[in-house]
């Protein structure tokens, strides 16, 4: 006899330029309250993967790397902070999920959702202003403050933040990624740069030696000159998400890059790890149409920049992404810096296939080691709807 379906209370918001289900924690089902097995195939079926269509059409995902996402929500367990923001990348085609980062701009509605759940105490919520919220993101154990803006006692949600790369304008939620650099905690070294150098070569197989900058700071990235890899830096997602042969070349960078950073043990294994790390190329300012027909003035950014998750072209940037390119552009040398023009800064605009982000970043040598201590930018949330999730019973 089939199983019945089981529901399961979630919220479906929008992040920055993402959207996921959010959970609580205690909401799950026994069984896949703890990391296993069965909390991925329980993801995996509220998703909708793996799904040989490639459509996730029997679930809540949009079979895309933005709209692939599940979050899980808890009461901290760290002192200090309110909530615990574990993030799960579920593939599309494939059944895993990928639990190696972050989402940078899921990190935007952590923050509401915790307060709208009763994380925080009433009394740390003002009946208007603004409500800080300390998060300890779980995957990669560090610290994300989020400034969350309160209207009547409640989230405020709607406002005229206007972020590239989503539609409708809302409020305005401030972002603070503390020391997001690697402190040896997590995998793949004890140095924002895993090598020890600002530039490196990688010699890929089949492909081609590439100069490049590998960081890891917001996520594990991999940054390139647009002009190494036979791209101008201005691209749209059609322009590499439709020729395979370019897109199986970067994943053969990444792959390669992943190894020389320590996050794997052979080059075989990044086709299980398709989260991280992220692979960027970069370009010096011009002028480009952007996704949604506004032409982009080089005079108005300081370099481009088109970043891929997931194994396709990003459709803006992801947030996670965003902090490894303002930590690079704050270190001189590195190749998203050159792309800047060189020199120090603390902000940086660059242009994205959506149209602009500015972010914010600091770094200083520690013992003659780069660091950042901090980085910053603005994203919106919102609630798009919620209630229950259901999943057939024996599907996890």
């Amino acid at each position: 006899m089939a199983a019945p379906q089981i529901k399961i209370p979630a919220t479906y918001m929008r992040g920055g330029t993402s959207k996921g289900v959010f959970f609580r924690l205690q909401d799950l089902p026994q069984a896949a309250q703890v990391a296993g097995p069965a909390r991925d195939r329980l993801l995996l079926r509220v998703i909708g993967s793996p799904d040989p269509y490639a459509k996730q059409i029997d679930g809540m995902g949009g079979a895309t790397s933005s709209t692939s996402k599940t979050v899980i929500v808890a009461p901290s367990t760290q002192p200090g902070h309110d909530v615990d923001y574990l993030f799960g990348q579920v593939a599309i085609d494939g059944a895993f999920v990928d639990w190696s980062g972050n989402c940078g701009n899921l990190s935007a509605a952590v923050g509401p959702f915790a307060i709208a759940q009763g994380f925080l105490p009433a009394g740390r919520i003002p009946e208007n202003g603004v409500c800080t919220v300390r998060i300890w993101q779980a995957n990669i154990r560090k610290t994300i403050v989020a400034h969350v803006p309160i209207a009547n006692g409640q989230v405020q949600e709607t406002g005229d933040f206007e972020l590239d790369g989503v539609a409708f304008p809302a409020a305005e939620i401030a972002l603070e990624f503390v020391d997001p650099a690697d402190d040896g905690e997590g995998e793949g070294g004890g140095s924002m740069f895993p090598t020890g150098r600002v530039v490196d070569t990688l010699d890929v197989p089949g492909v081609g030696r590439f100069p490049a900058t590998l960081i890891n700071a917001g996520i594990p990235t991999l940054f390139l000159n647009a002009a190494d890899v036979g791209c101008t830096g201005t691209e749209l997602q059609d322009a590499l998400n439709g020729d395979p042969q370019a897109l199986a070349r970067f994943e053969a960078i990444r792959a390669h890059g992943a190894l020389r950073m320590g996050l794997i043990g052979s080059v075989a294994e990044a086709a299980q790890r398709q989260h991280t790390p992220k692979i960027a190329f970069v370009a010096p300012p011009t002028d480009y149409v952007a996704s949604n027909g506004k032409t982009v003035r080089a005079a108005e950014v300081d370099l481009l920049v088109r970043a891929l998750s997931m194994g396709k072209l990003h459709h803006a940037m992801m947030g996670t992404a965003a902090v490894a390119v303002g930590a690079a552009a704050a270190v001189p040398g590195t190749l998203v810096n050159l792309a800047a023009g060189g020199g120090a800064r603390e902000v940086v605009r660059f242009g994205h296939p959506s149209g602009t982000l500015r972010v914010g970043a600091r770094a200083e040598q520690v013992n003659g080691q780069w660091t950042v201590t901090q980085a910053v930018m603005s994203r919106s949330a919102r609630v798009l709807m919620e209630g229950w999730v259901r999943v057939p019973g024996d599907s996890f």
